[in-house]
């Protein structure tokens, strides 16, 4: 496994989660190293207000939005992919490619996914790609609770319908991200149970390959143990095993 991404509209939970599914697959064995590809929409916000403008779209218009937005992501995939190639750990994406499509849809800049999906196209598809489902009233509450930022519930509504209407939405996993971040944490370990061995996983339970092996049933006794001393040795023929008699 070489890349996996957490998918969602803002205050669903990509960055709690991604972070634990990090740590999780690097307990198990499998080093992975946590990789935020932002937009850089929320620096661009702040950058406005300090202007005097109310919002990035007001400094640079919509299509300069969605062109800072599509570089700098690009930007920031093109580096995790990279820096994970060479050091041979898996890349848990904290945002990828379909976030700047569902971006760009929400905008209302379709013409632009033409441009970003051509340069996107490089990169891999992940093996897994978790979308974190949540309500956008649910989304707008996190986000007001957690204080660094602001959405509006209009932007996240349409932000929901962009990630649903995506031509790669059926290969999504689909995560109910409205429950306690526990459950989603389960939730996700749970179906990447082939990477994560029975001890590293949060929901207890065994892959089938760690099932031990029955008990045997049937009422003959068990064939005698050959100690390692009474084998061959390469010295010699050594002693043989002595048959049962009949």
């Amino acid at each position: 496994m070489r890349t996996v991404a957490l998918i969602g509209i803002d205050g669903s939970g990509k960055t709690t989660q991604a972070h634990r599914l990090a740590d999780a697959l690097t307990a198990a064995g499998r080093p992975a190293t946590y990789r935020r590809n932002a937009s850089g929409r929320r620096w661009l916000g702040r950058v406005a207000n300090r202007l005097g403008r109310p919002d990035a779209q007001r400094l640079v218009g919509r299509d300069g939005v969605l062109a800072v937005e599509s570089v700098l992501r690009w930007l920031a995939i093109a580096i995790a992919l990279i820096s994970c190639l060479l050091t041979g750990r898996t890349a848990v994406m904290d945002r990828y490619s379909a976030c700047q499509y569902a971006s760009i849809r929400a905008h209302g800049g379709h013409r632009w996914e033409r441009l970003a999906r051509a340069g996107y196209r490089l990169f891999p598809t992940p093996q897994v790609t978790f979308l974190l489902a949540v309500d956008p009233a649910e989304a707008y509450r996190r986000i007001e609770e957690r204080g660094t930022d602001h959405e509006t519930i209009s932007w996240l509504t349409a932000a929901d319908t962009a990630y649903r209407t995506l031509p790669e939405y059926p290969s999504f996993v689909l995560v109910d991200a409205g429950r306690p971040a526990e459950e989603v944490t389960e939730q996700i370990q749970a179906h990447l149970a082939t990477w994560l061995p029975s001890d590293a996983r949060s929901d207890g339970t065994r892959p089938p390959s760690d099932v031990p092996p029955a008990t045997p049933t049937s009422s003959e006794p068990p064939p005698p143990r050959v100690a390692p001393s009474d084998l061959p040795t390469r010295g010699g023929p050594g002693p043989l095993v002595a048959q049962a008699r009949p």
